[in-house]
């Protein structure tokens, strides 16, 4: 099976995303099809097809397909689009004047006054038509998707205004007859009215969803244009798409990654909280990995390019978000069944309406002008865009946290979550060898043994060499590895030995410091005699440590009454001491992958909603069978690939910010959908005539600003909780 990701144009509302979604569903070959309204995407998977196929059954649906998509790029308003705006725009308020200047007692313009019947409807008549081919593009789409059964918001404006200007047209032909009565039952005003509201709430709808995608576009513009390449000893200024894998570039102060690499030489700070979300200043010298877009400080660097383009870090969180957008809860399901329903419910109540007033007794005109204010006032743009919005937005408040929400369902099911499973090793624990404690016996200070000791370690090929971190090189000789007791070395004439108890036993040392020793094994660390000619001068005690904010993040979610739960393959006697420094009660040790993931899917049988936190290949098959997946930043990929979210900056403590914006997530849109519903539910009535007794009606010129209104209400109401600190 494929992937694809292409941009679609035409769409507008809902009932656009759910119809083309349903129609390539239905296609031959293509297994699943994802459309996204608020990005305008389609993720298809599919195979036996070619692309230019896919473009095809796009195009049959009445959509257009713009091409592959490549990224979240910045998406600019026609500045010709712009001009029109202000043009029509008083151009609309001229027409406003001429038509209902007299109720309000201004002053009249000559000839196109009510004293002049003729001239005043002609005139209106070809601004009509003038403003009609200014929204061709409405009236297209609408005629078009009717054609191919997805009717959507389009088609209900294109027959509000078509109709709405040939029952006008018909009158005036009445006025050229010499039945001037008719003038004022012209609905001319009312199709402008209509068009240009429908435009001018269209651009600011448009503006208000870009700016839903900032977080999105800002990794997109996180990247230099170009690097500096360093070849035969010659630099050179490159773009991005010059650069392959295995060249040598070079970065100055002030300057960005190009692409994803490894450094080879220098040593400087980097910013990477464009990733990570952590503010603080990363350390990179030789052997260190290096992220495209991350900021130099001070330093300079080379380092070898790896990931480049589309395989770049930057490019798979992009990925990672346009399919997690997609990804719909059981809310959205709801809300796009609905907006699929929406139009075509619309239509025909439109119609019964006008039949039954009519029938009863109304008149055509008032009956007509219910009909077409119906069509303009629904609308199915609102629940459509209550819950995508917010899943763009939210992806972009969990970027700046650090978070890498795979599948927005995560949102939804986060805020049930009541037992949290971690792994140990390398998740609540670092994963390496760190010092836990050191016994100073020397005249050295600590920081000089320890100097000694790394200086010493480097030479070794033994694991536990990984604890140790030299400040500055000795000169080290005659190292030998003495097999399963340590190593030796001389430095500055001063003979060295490094090792276990074995060692003294092989030197005839008496072992004076038995009692730090057995401190160090009840806290399961491995030992480290240091032996300076023939005296016990210190004693190491390294062990992988848990992490240092880990304990509180525990504390506080055993406050919150979640259940936290250690699940681990390693020795029962290593896990308790790890589980009884953080406090955690229920441990299951010695256990292999399948039983992992068999004790995941017990607690969810019974009824737990289980969140999953591991960083390992044994963990992979727990995180997918998890209700949530976390991994760590430093996972394996494979974890990293199975897990929902991801930790970019590897602090526990933003699982706490996920919780608070999945009750934000759920909250902005349980009251997009209530404003999307309250409307509809309140403007149709009054469309309808229903409340007209009362005193309350409506044209259809409030109509279609009313129906703006509403879509922008929920753009609005997105972007709040966007903006809302966590």
């Amino acid at each position: 099976m494929k992937k694809i990701v292409l941009k679609i144009g035409g769409m507008t509302c809902s009932a656009c995303s759910s119809g083309l979604e349903k129609y390539l569903k239905k296609q031959k070959n293509i297994e699943d099809a994802e459309v996204n309204l608020v990005l305008s995407t389609a993720t298809i998977t599919y195979e036996n097809l070619s692309k230019k196929q896919l473009a095809s059954f796009i195009e049959q649906s009445g959509f257009e397909c713009l091409g592959e998509f490549k990224d979240i790029g910045e998406e600019q308003i026609q500045k010709q689009e712009k001009k029109h705006l202000i043009f029509f725009g008083i151009f609309l308020i001229f027409l406003m004047y001429i038509s209902m200047g007299h109720m309000l007692h201004l002053p009249m313009v000559p000839f196109l006054n009510t004293d002049h019947p003729k001239i005043l409807s002609t005139f209106l008549l070809l601004a009509t038509a003038v403003f009609l081919f200014y929204g061709r593009d409405i009236i297209k789409n609408g005629i078009r998707n009717l054609f191919h059964r997805i009717p959507n918001m389009d088609t209900l404006v294109t027959f509000s205004v078509l109709f709405s200007f040939f029952y006008s047209f018909y009158h005036y032909l009445q006025i050229l007859s010499g039945n001037f009565s008719f003038l004022h039952s012209l609905y001319f005003e009312s199709t402008c009215m209509v068009i240009y509201f429908i435009k001018l709430g269209r651009t600011i709808e448009f503006v208000s969803k870009e700016k839903t995608k900032s977080a999105m576009k800002s990794l997109v513009q996180i990247t230099p244009k170009n690097a500096i390449r360093k070849r035969n000893g010659q630099e050179e200024i490159v773009t991005l798409d010059e650069i392959s894998k295995g060249d040598l570039l070079m970065i100055k102060p002030g300057d960005k990654i190009a692409v994803d690499g490894t450094v080879i030489s220098g040593k400087t700070y980097l910013d990477e909280s464009f990733i990570t979300g952590e503010s603080a200043p990363v350390l990179k010298e030789k052997g260190s990995k290096v992220l495209a877009g991350s900021l130099n400080y001070d330093g300079y660097l080379e380092y070898q390019a790896e990931k480049i383009g589309k395989d770049s870090t930057i490019s798979e969180i992009i990925k990672l978000v346009i399919e997690a957008t997609n990804k719909k809860s059981k809310i959205q399901k709801l809300a796009d069944k609905i907006s699929g329903l929406f139009v075509p419910t619309i239509l025909v109540l439109a119609v019964l309406t006008f039949l039954i007033q009519w029938g009863f007794g109304v008149p055509f005109s008032k009956a007509f002008l219910h009909f077409i204010t119906i069509l303009v006032v629904a609308c199915p743009c609102a629940l459509g865009l209550a819950v995508p919005l917010v899943v763009v937005v939210m992806n972009g408040v969990c970027m700046k946290k650090g978070l890498l929400v795979k599948d927005s369902v995560s949102f939804e099911k986060a805020r049930k979550i009541d037992t949290i499973v971690f792994d140990k090793t390398g998740t609540l624990t670092y994963g390496k060898l760190h010092i836990y404690k050191i016994f100073n016996f020397s005249s050295y200070c600590e920081k000089e043994l320890l100097n000694i000791v790394a200086n010493i370690e480097e030479k070794s090929s033994h694991p536990i060499r990984t604890a140790f971190q030299k400040e500055k090189t000795l000169k080290v000789v005659d190292f030998r590895s003495l097999d399963g007791m340590g190593v030796s070395a001389k430095i500055k004439d001063h003979t060295y030995f490094l090792g276990n108890e074995k060692l003294l036993s092989k030197l005839n040392i008496k072992n004076m410091k038995k009692e730090e020793a057995s401190f160090l094994e009840d806290s399961g660390c491995t030992m480290i005699y240091v032996v300076e000619n023939d005296q016990i001068i210190g004693l190491i005690g390294v062990r992988d440590t848990a992490r240092k904010e880990i304990k509180a993040v525990i504390k506080q979610l055993q406050d919150q009454k979640i259940e936290v739960v250690m699940l681990t393959g390693d020795q029962e006697k290593a896990a308790n001491l790890v589980a009884k420094e953080l406090g955690i009660q229920a441990v299951i040790a010695n256990v292999v992958p399948k039983e992992k993931e068999a004790y995941i899917k017990d607690l969810i049988s019974n009824g737990k909603q289980v969140m999953m936190v591991g960083d390992g290949i044994n963990d992979a098959p727990s995180l997918t069978s998890a209700t949530i997946g976390v991994s760590i930043h430093e996972g394996t990929d494979i974890a990293m690939d199975a897990a929902d979210v991801v930790l970019m900056n590897n602090r526990f403590e933003n699982l706490f910010d996920f919780f608070q914006i999945s009750h934000r997530f759920y909250k902005a849109i349980c009251e997009n959908l209530f404003w999307a519903f309250f409307y509809n539910f309140c403007m149709i009535p009054i469309a309808m005539g229903l409340f007209e007794q009362f005193g309350i009606s409506m044209t259809p010129m409030i109509g279609s600003v009313a129906m703006t209104f509403s879509s922008l209400t929920v753009v609005f109401n997105s972007l709040r909780f966007g903006r809302m600190k966590v």
